[in-house]
């Protein structure tokens, strides 16, 4: 019986999407809002810029950056653990690559389409049931107006249902490889394997494929994004704690603290 990596580990997205660009095409091809006649033929991977990492988020971010033969630029990043930086993070680093593209005297007409897609392994919109979120530059007041240049898409994998979704069938198989397949994963649906560029995905995700140091990197990735969590979850909780105390020292009610902070009783 085979045993399955996961997907969203820096090891073995990079391997199936940052090795093989006939599985970044279909990939791309289906999770972007890409028009019939302007889907992804062909792609060229570009090096990784160095950007500013997110402080303390070091190692949950995996990241694969490529241009199209139309010069059209896509940054796909995989973030396993949600920050309100991330989003400014992609935005940052998107405009990078939207400026980037033209020399010192080139003309503007030259700038090509940027997009950026975040794979979400943690929900950032509490408010919505909606697992994925297309953002444009577009006028307020008139929404079709667009600023064309730059656009952002966001999937929250967790809210991802596939059941219960009417969304195109390749982008479902996508999303599901991105969510089904881990260590635990014991028999694959046939209709996964039924996809080519998903089959053999799924084969790149297979432990036989790995090296003993590509394992031993796989795991090292699982105990940063542990120690990741540990850390942003402790400082959460001494944020929540301090803001507990600045609404004790004005004499508020201990319920009504313990309420907006969602602390217990006793440990307000």
């Amino acid at each position: 019986m085979s045993r399955f990596l996961n997907p969203r580990s820096d090891v073995v997205f990079k391997k199936v999407f940052g090795e093989h660009a006939h599985l970044l095409i279909s990939f791309l091809n289906a999770l972007l809002p890409l028009p019939p006649d302007g889907l992804i033929e062909s792609l060229t991977y570009l090096p990784t810029e160095q950007i500013p990492t997110i402080p303390v988020l070091k190692r949950t971010i995996v990241d694969v950056k490529c241009i199209d033969k139309q010069g059209r630029i896509f940054i796909v990043e995989m973030q396993l653990e949600w920050s309100k930086h991330f989003m400014q993070r992609m935005l940052f680093g998107a405009s990078q690559a939207y400026v980037r593209q033209l020399n010192k005297g080139e003309e503007y007409e030259y700038l090509r389409p940027v997009y950026g897609l975040g794979l979400l392994g943690e929900n950032f919109d509490k408010e919505s049931a909606d697992y994925y979120h297309h953002y444009k530059i577009v006028n307020v007041e008139k929404p079709a107006c667009e600023l064309k240049g730059l656009q952002f898409v966001f999937i929250e994998l967790p809210k991802f249902k596939p059941k219960n979704r009417v969304e195109k069938k390749l982008l479902i198989l996508w999303l599901r490889f991105m969510s089904e397949i881990n260590e635990d994963t014991r028999t694959v649906d046939p209709e996964l394997l039924a996809v080519p560029e998903i089959r053999e995905a799924i084969e790149l995700s297979e432990q036989a494929a790995y090296t003993k140091a590509e394992l031993t990197a796989y795991d090292s990735f699982w105990d940063a994004v542990s120690t990741e969590k540990t850390l942003i979850s402790d400082n959460r909780k001494e944020a929540t704690t301090e803001i507990a105390r600045k609404m004790l020292s004005k004499g508020m009610d201990v319920l009504l603290i313990s309420e907006v902070t969602g602390l217990s009783v006793n440990e307000v």
